[in-house]
């Protein structure tokens, strides 16, 4: 199976004198889960927004399928204004939805709502829907249970793994525990401070 994500010989440093990665590379492909662990401010992030495309590397190269992202703090992630229903429908065809809803346990009159009328974990949960029905190749997730107790936060990613059979995935956590039980890989950026 091919790679879906090529990412080879990036280097990048906000400074030129301070480089947060220097020749790194990474690959992933369908079915697979890698995660990103690191002190905070070591670049884990910053990753993110290289494969995004936000920020240009210094040199390398970057091959990117297509994404949908989890965000670690799902208020920042959804315009407080507009209903949840409305901004998944901006970027995501519903077919599907009730079947996500009813694998992250949430009901379809919650959608109605404005995000700050969830709760934290409700709220995430429609993030990952959103992302799910995106129909990516590639699955960011930055952080993703952090905002769900314990309990939720294994249901939360025992059903996101469910969806590998379709998608690769890109973990950036800082719960070890987390990493080593589900990813197939565990890459270490280190602290460069």
């Amino acid at each position: 199976m091919k790679n879906i994500l090529e990412v080879r010989g990036l280097s990048f440093g906000y400074t030129p004198d301070l480089l947060l990665y220097k020749d790194f590379s990474l690959s992933l492909k369908v079915g697979e889960i890698k995660a990103v662990v690191g002190a905070s401010g070591s670049g884990k992030s910053t990753l993110f927004e290289l494969i995004l495309g936000n920020l240009k590397p210094l040199s390398g190269t970057l091959e990117v399928p297509s994404l949908s992202q989890v965000f670690q703090d799902p208020y920042t992630s959804f315009h407080p204004a507009y209903s949840i229903i409305n901004q998944i429908a901006d970027v995501a065809p519903l077919e599907g939805l009730e079947t996500y809803l009813e694998e992250m346990n949430l009901e379809r009159h919650l959608l109605e709502k404005k995000p700050h009328e969830l709760s934290g974990g409700q709220l995430q949960r429609c993030s990952i829907v959103r992302a799910l029905l995106m129909k990516p190749e590639l699955l960011l997730l930055d952080e993703p249970t952090s905002a769900l107790d314990n309990v939720i936060q294994l249901d939360v990613m025992k059903l996101l793994l469910k969806h590998l059979d379709t998608t690769a995935m890109l973990l950036i956590t800082h719960e070890l525990d987390l990493a080593h039980w589900c990813a197939d890989e565990i890459i270490e950026i280190e602290d460069h401070k």
